[in-house]
């Protein structure tokens, strides 16, 4: 990471990891005591996860993530994709050498079995 992307170092730091700690056990306590419909429960998980998110993301590690993540973005735009063809193309050849290792396998461990059959005299 370069100076430019680090973010300050704040003495807060475990004061809000404890925040985000008490939100999320809020939600499960909450969630667990109170008999909530479904819609409730649905809105206090829209709620309160992403508001836990942005209190963590506030924290040095938060901060360090979420650019990791804006990198990573970036990294995915500047991929090759494979057309439909080509995929569909390694799909059938994937599938072929897998059908012939198969076979490969099951007349090698055939042979094994019969030379050692042959070998133990037990004619299995």
């Amino acid at each position: 990471m370069n100076a430019a992307t680090e973010a300050p170092k704040s003495g807060l730091d475990l004061v809000k990891w404890i925040a985000v700690f008490a939100i999320l056990t809020l939600l499960v306590v909450a969630n667990y005591i109170f008999e909530f419909s479904t819609l409730e429960r649905a809105i206090g998980l829209l709620v309160m996860i992403p508001l836990a998110g942005f209190v963590a993301s506030q924290t040095q590690k938060g901060h360090e993530f979420v650019t990791f993540a804006k990198e990573a973005k970036l990294e995915v735009r500047k991929v090759v994709w494979p057309t439909r063809a080509e995929t569909n193309q390694t799909t059938i050849i994937v599938g072929i050498v897998t059908v012939v290792m198969a076979f490969i396998l099951w007349g090698l461990d055939a042979l094994l079995l019969k030379i050692v059959s042959f070998l133990t005299g037990l004619g299995i």
